[in-house]
Order: C-alpha cells, then structure tokens, then sequence
C-alpha cells in the first residue's frame, strides 16, 4: 500500500463532503419553499467511508480512492428528495406483496417489460393497489417508484444537475463513477467493465450493504424491521457471492477490515448505540472462511 489510511477515513476535504452532502436536498415539489433534506446523507457517507477503506486495503492507488469516494457518497443522489413516509408505504406495502424491488428481478418476473421500463410497469400493475391502501397516486408517489425501479434514469436527471456545481468545486466526475453507483441495481451495466471498476462495484454493493442492514433508521422507517442484525448482513453479502454479484476478494477483504474493528465506529454510529459484547464477539469471528 501506498500509505496509512486516514484516521477519519476521508480521502477528500470534509469542506468538499459537506457540499456533496447538500446535493441531496431537495426542494419538495409541492409545498413551494419547502426543502426535503436528504434522508441518505448520513447512510452514504458511511458507506463512502468504508468503500474507500476496503479500496485502500485492496492497493488501488490514492487518486482512484479520492474519485471513488466522491462518487461512493453520491452513490444515493438518484433518491434525492426521498419521502421517507411516503416511499416507506409503497415499498413497505410491495414487500409484503413479494413485489419486486430491482430493475432486474421486475424483468425476470415481468419479461414482456421494455429496459428502463419497469417503473411505469409497476404504475400500470398496482396504482389501484395502492390508492387502496390510501396512498395518492400522484407523480410525486411514482418519482419515489421511479427512486427505486427507474433509479438509472433518475441519478441521471439528478447528475445533470450536479455535475456542473462540481465543476466548479474542481472535481472531475468520470463516466465510471457512474457506472460504479449502478453495480447493485444495474450489475449487467458493468458486464463489459475492466476488472478494476466491477471490483469497485462490488465493493460500494458490500458497504452499502452493510450499512443498510446495520441502519437503525432505515430499518425503521422503510424495512418494517424492528432490529439489526450483523448474522443477517453478512448472511445477506454470502448471498451476493454466491450468485455472483460479489467476488471473493472483495467478500474477503470486507470481512477482514470488518474483523479487524476497522469498521467498528461507523457500524455503531449507523445502528445508533453502542455494539454489545455478542456483536463485538460475532464480528471478529469473522475472516474469509464462512
């Protein structure tokens, strides 16, 4: 490796991350003046934090990991403006369903569906559905389908819009720092990819996984979930592997770095309360065999 790691874990100013921080909020579309402030701030830097860890661990030079860490806490920027009241009724409704979540399990469930057309599928499927379960299905309720299923479509409109403000900040946004925030609903976008951006990839697919179930919040507010659980998360990324979306490098070196206590703080910060001695004790028992 080319150097030690920062202690805070940030390879860019934290004056920089504030400002990419701001990009998720968002004026609410129907209450004029009103600001909906980004609900993913405190998930994407997190998960930004450890996505540039596990990168440094895995020797890819300083200036990839400084770019990679930008894109890794914008990774979310496609669901800027999140209602998490509303999107937590529609997708907490689907899940009880069985309705598919991501682009790629509508079409596998739904193949008459057109790419890049599973959000006005899904309108077309259950808007009846959910006008029954007192949701008003305006277009605001299906831009928070379309943060979901459409989310390709939906970052893009949103990075139009950023990309400009970073140039004046002097950060350069590469076309794989898009791809790279795709990998987890999009994973055949990086089919044809060098190795060293599916690595990244999968990399933001592990941390962002494991922020999200180890995130109180979010379990809360949209998973219908009443606790976390670090067997469930890791249970969750061995899934990944093992339908090839994670590779073993990746898998491993999350696993390590999370071993080592590397992680320990950001785990704690994202659960809001302190780890227990059995979570302490189940997270160093972890390492590459499982």
């Amino acid at each position: 490796m080319t150097s030690t790691p920062p202690a805070s874990m940030l390879w860019i100013p934290e004056e920089t991350v504030n400002t990419l921080l701001g990009f998720y909020d968002y004026p609410h579309p129907e209450k004029p003046g009103e600001i909906i402030e980004g609900y993913d701030k405190h998930h994407a830097l997190r998960t930004a934090k450890m996505c540039a860890a596990v990168a440094h661990h895995l020797e890819h030079d300083e200036e990839r990991v400084r770019h990679y860490q930008i894109a890794c806490v914008l990774h979310d920027l496609g669901r800027a403006g999140l209602d998490h009241d509303l999107f937590g009724k529609i997708w907490t409704w689907a899940k009880t369903q069985n309705i598919p979540t991501r682009p790629a399990e509508w079409r596998a469930e739904h193949p008459d569906t057109s790419y890049g057309e599973e959000t006005e599928a899904f309108w077309q499927m259950y808007q009846s559905k959910l006008q029954e379960q007192g949701i008003t299905t305006n277009e605001w309720a299906k831009e928070q389908v379309e943060m979901r299923l459409g989310y390709a479509r939906r970052l893009k409109r949103m990075l139009k819009i950023v990309i400009p403000q970073l140039a004046k900040l002097n950060v350069e946004w590469s076309t794989w720092m898009e791809t790279v925030t795709l990998y987890y609903y999009y994973p055949e976008k990086l089919s044809e990819e060098p190795d060293w951006i599916r690595e990244l990839g999968e990399i933001l697919v592990a941390c962002e996984q494991l922020e999200a179930y180890s995130n109180r919040e979010r379990g809360s507010d949209y998973y219908n979930r009443s606790d976390e659980s670090f067997a469930e998360a890791f249970k969750y990324l061995d899934s990944l592997k093992d339908k090839g979306q994670l590779g073993s490098k990746v898998h491993t070196a999350v696993r390590q770095l999370t071993a080592t206590g590397t992680f320990d703080a950001i785990l704690e910060e994202a659960r809001d309360r302190k780890l227990s001695d059995d979570d302490v004790n189940f997270l160093r028992t972890l390492s590459s065999e499982h």
